[in-house]
């Protein structure tokens, strides 16, 4: 003992034998964390988690409707495209109040079946709701799949998304 003594006592500049061992005995006891510090820890990171997963699933489902918006956008140029081609009253009665499931007014949008499919939205989702003097639809979405959104949204004649 005496000669590991000696090459700790050259490391640490010659203390005495007490003085060493009080410094060893605090190096063995601090090892690890207490109890108290792992619960301060776990508690931080718990409250970390409850404020930031709810204004993540908003973003998430934020991200979902962008998808629905794109398409409704597409639906509404679709049909100021069919107005501009054909008289405005047979646009009203042949759209409106239709969903987009129809291969006949698919057909006369100039879509296809897989044109309005989507990873959370089908063409039964958009609904042909009205369409002003020049020819803007409003065009409201619901979604029907397990992965879409919850509620409905409407893009508007004047092109805001509601």
């Amino acid at each position: 003992m005496m000669m590991k003594n000696l090459g700790v006592q050259k490391l640490l500049g010659r203390k005495s034998s007490a003085s060493l061992r009080a410094c060893m005995r605090k190096q063995r006891n601090k090892r690890g964390f207490t109890l108290l510090e792992l619960m301060v820890v776990i508690i931080i990171v718990s409250i970390l988690a409850a404020v930031t997963i709810p204004i993540l699933r908003g973003r998430i489902d934020s991200a979902k409707w962008s998808e629905a918006n794109a398409a409704a956008g597409t639906i509404r140029t679709a049909v100021s495209t069919y107005v501009a081609r054909h008289d405005i009253s047979k646009t009203l009665s042949a759209f409106v109040g239709k969903k987009l499931d129809d291969t006949v007014a698919q057909g006369a949008l100039g879509f296809i079946e897989s044109d309005l499919v989507g990873t959370y939205f089908v063409p039964s989702d958009y609904t042909i709701t009205a369409i002003d003097a020049v020819g803007h639809a409003a065009v409201q979405v619901t979604g029907s799949q397990d992965n879409a959104p919850t509620g409905t949204k409407t893009l508007a004649a004047d092109g805001s998304w509601q």
